[in-house]
């Protein structure tokens, strides 16, 4: 019939398909490079709380399932596959360019339909949907396409494999490429145009190929005798291929909850920094490229039903391996990240843990897929609807597990009991894949083997362990500050996890996700208290807060002392913490949550920032350290402005920065970008021991002007009994101690800033400066060099004789004393 492909069983046409593979590889470099781009320009706009990336993540997945379910069945890519297929690779390439230009654009009706009270998640969904789907159905669509080229057969079924494996292992590339490469040296428009031009070059190269190979080339068997896989299964085992759906599926479900789960969990020990995530992410990627490559090899030398039930049985023995290793094993191995100052090592000691613990579990999920094509697949069938059955199965049960496990399973009854649930439900899938054989030769033994099973899989389940404290708290230092405190209470949120530490000088810390977010020890609590202090006291008449992060609450709490304080808005992203700093923190923090003055959001600050319509006399910032995958977006020019339009007249902000663990450039860039939007600017000290450790960059629209008299007679009246007694609390015992702390502004610093790079929302750069320099020790000379360029602040302080010279006394000698 004309209508019929035209096939050819010859070497001709089969010859070319190492070169298709290299093509479908550098599709799935590209497809890794639009997949991290457009989570972090996304996260920016509907924030990065786990429903909002649970909403995105299972829009990305929805459309590789909704593209792998529909293209294959289009008229053209039944008759001309490759051709087709190069027509998706050129869409893939436009599309990314369109989202790239429309996302400011579609921002903007977001955030104004948020504002006006639309429903939130509905929106996100919403806007998710619009710039996502039609560009990962076209992703979904490449593999059941560019399948259908090759006939169903032993081998041909084996190619479908390994183009599986072969678009895997190109986006371990994408992944890498992008990570360390194209966002940290370059922008996200960058990494867009490299990542389309690839697309461009394979929809051309497989366009000039569709116009010399045939539409459909069958691969001859060279090796008939161990050619098992299609037509030597058992009778029962033919008639039940929906088995097969259902357990692919569920080894979807498990393998994207566990990259939740382990991801999650690995990221808290290793860091948590953008290069940390892209490691995990690039060997569980590295394991599903190999397992699938020996996947598709294994499917022609055995039954490729028995082999796929058999590698989700093997799966609880490796996700028991992954869990423990996590929990038991690598929080103690002995390794200190401060010993070297050069992140290369760092990153080869986290590649090293990553693999050792996460691989083994990978191969067994990458071998599952090519094994479930050959156990369904028969001469003679549709290669893209057997390919984009399969393909839409595993997605799908991708999309349920991740989800459930991110956004219900964690926050309900944590990662251990997670990590055993997903355990279980590897031996549920190989007992549905198994069926057939087990009930064509139930016996005794039967019986008896399938008893033992189940006794494995609970030993296994059994021997998961809770992620330790320790671990928690200190994240890449737990061998190091392991016994050094002793771990009072944690617990797993849903987007976080806390830890409340008390070490042997009796100081109580806050830990979230392997980091000290606060303590009760001095030079902290000095900090914390400066944030709120310093603009409370500073603005004429404050009546309206917002603090960015709850933390301990000791910033927020602050305002409690000021009577003039009518609302104290806290955004927070992670709903157990405030609960648990009142619960450890209620007497430094006054309370704040109980305070009926106080309002809490549970939100991304961003994104609560962007959409409501409130103003703020203050707003006093407290968020996570910026080498933190995702917290760059609270240090962008365009998060700057934000703040600036949500400020009433006169209105102040402050934001905490530490100095510890971070490096030169990456306090430059933080301080180039504030003095950006807020030019009128000034950046104040807590120093620790003289020594440098944190500061507080304070902002407003109009110049900065103190009369320290006004100030401390203010400190010295009744109504401002509670905020002088605070302030006593760290030291600071006048307005001449409290600004004594002040450390410089924006006409000191311009030549210290000269070429630092400008934070953007297309240009989060930061976060990779910061990740770089984690683990520098530099606070102290970055603090010195910074404080050589202050110069008497004539034009910032006034008052009488008394007060300002000895003001300026104090600051003079320090200049002094920091002089090399």
């Amino acid at each position: 019939m004309a209508n019929q492909p035209q096939i050819t069983s010859d070497d001709s046409a089969s010859r070319f398909l190492p070169l298709l593979l290299v093509l479908f590889m550098a599709s799935g470099f590209s497809a890794l490079v639009y997949e991290i781009v457009w989570y972090q320009l996304l996260q920016l706009t509907i924030g990065s709380t786990a429903v909002s990336l649970g909403v995105l993540l299972a829009t990305f997945m929805g459309g590789l399932c909704l593209g792998s379910t529909g293209f294959h069945r289009f008229r053209s890519a039944l008759e001309r596959p490759l051709r087709f297929y190069s027509f998706l690779e050129l869409g893939m390439g436009l599309c990314s360019i369109v989202v790239l230009f429309a996302i400011p654009y579609v921002d903007r009706v977001y955030f104004a339909a948020v504002g006006y009270g639309l429903p939130g998640t509905l929106l996100r969904a919403l806007l998710c949907s619009v710039l996502l789907l039609p560009p990962t159905a076209l992703m979904g669509a490449s593999l059941p396409v560019l399948a259908r080229w090759i006939e169903s057969s032993p081998r041909g079924v084996s190619w479908w494999g390994l183009l599986y494996s072969g678009n895997t292992a190109g986006a371990v590339f994408g992944c890498l490429c992008a990570g360390f490469y194209l966002l940290r040296i370059y922008n996200v428009s960058t990494a867009t145009y490299v990542a389309a031009g690839v697309n461009f070059l394979v929809g051309a190269t497989s366009f000039v190929l569709a116009s010399r190979l045939p539409s459909q080339v069958s691969v001859p068997e060279k090796v008939e005798i161990f050619v098992l896989g299609m037509g030597g299964e058992a009778s029962a085992e033919r008639m039940s291929r929906s088995s097969v759906y259902v357990a692919i599926g569920i080894s979807g479900a498990t393998a994207l909850g566990a990259e939740v789960v382990w991801t999650r969990l690995m990221g808290m020990m290793l860091g948590s920094t953008v290069y940390v995530f892209s490691i995990i992410l690039a060997v569980f990627l590295v394991g599903l490229a190999a397992g699938g490559a020996a996947g598709a090899l294994l499917q022609r030398f055995t039954k490729p039903r028995l082999a796929f039930g058999w590698c989700q049985m093997l799966l609880c023995l490796g996700i028991a391996w992954s869990a423990y290793n996590i929990s038991e094993s690598l929080p103690y191995w002995p390794i200190n990240t401060f010993l070297s100052k050069a992140p290369w090592y760092t990153f080869q000691l986290d590649l090293v843990r990553c693999l050792w613990a996460i691989l083994p579990a990978t191969l067994l999920w990458g071998a599952s897929f090519p094994l479930a094509l050959a156990a369904v697949a028969a001469p003679g069938e549709d290669s893209g609807k057997v390919v984009g059955g399969i393909y839409a199965a595993n997605t799908f049960g991708g999309i349920l597990g991740a989800l459930a496990v991110s956004l219900a399973l964690v926050p309900w009854i944590g990662t251990q009991q997670s990590q055993r649930l997903l355990l279980v439900l590897s031996a549920v899938s190989a007992l549905v894949v198994l069926r057939p054989y087990i009930r064509e030769s139930w016996s005794r033994q039967t019986a008896a083997w399938l008893a033992v099973s189940a006794l494995c899989v609970a030993l296994l389940a059994w021997i998961i362990k809770p992620i330790p404290g320790e671990v928690i708290a200190y994240g890449r230092q737990s061998a190091v500050n392991l016994g050094q405190s002793t771990i009072i209470y944690d617990a797993e949120g849903r987007n976080s996890s806390v830890a409340i530490s008390r070490w042997s000088d009796g100081a109580v810390g806050i830990d979230v996700n392997g980091h000290v977010e606060a303590t009760t020890e001095p030079y902290d609590m000095k900090l914390q208290r400066m944030v709120g202090h310093l603009p409370a006291l500073l603005h004429p008449h404050p009546q309206s807060v917002l603090g960015i992060g709850f933390g301990a609450g000791v910033s927020a709490g602050t305002f409690t002392t000021y009577p003039s304080i009518q609302k104290i808005t806290v955004c927070e992203i992670e709903p157990i913490i405030p609960p648990i700093s009142t619960r450890y923190f209620g007497a430094q923090n006054y309370s704040v949550m109980n305070n009926p003055r106080t309002h809490i959001v549970y939100d991304d600050a961003r994104h609560y920032l962007l959409t409501t319509r409130e103003k703020f006399d203050i707003i006093a910032s407290d968020p996570l350290d910026v080498f933190v995958k995702g917290t760059a977006g609270l240090y962008s020019k365009e998060y700057f402005e934000a703040v600036k339009r949500h400020l009433n007249p006169g209105g102040m902000f402050t934001l905490y920065v530490p100095l510890y663990e971070s490096d030169e450039k990456t306090v430059k860039s933080e301080l180039a970008t504030f003095f950006d939007a807020f030019p009128n600017g000034t950046i104040w000290a807590n120093t620790r021991s003289g020594q440098g450790y944190d500061m507080v960059f304070m902002g407003q629209v109009d110049p900065l002007r103190i009369n320290v008299d006004e100030i401390q007679q203010r400190l010295e009246s009744p109504d401002y009994t509670s905020a002088a007694a605070s302030l006593r609390e760290i030291g600071l015992y006048s307005a001449v101690d409290l600004f004594s702390t002040f450390s410089a502004q924006y006409s000191d610093l311009q030549p210290w800033l000269q070429g630092a790079e400008i934070t953007t929302d297309r240009d989060l750069r930061l976060q990779y400066l910061a990740g770089w320099g984690i683990d520098s020790q530099l606070e102290t000379v970055v603090y010195n060099d910074l404080i050589k360029y202050r110069r008497p602040p004539k034009d910032l302080f006034s008052g009488s004789p008394q007060y300002t010279q000895q003001l300026l006394g104090m600051l003079t000698s320090f200049n002094s004393d920091t002089e090399p």
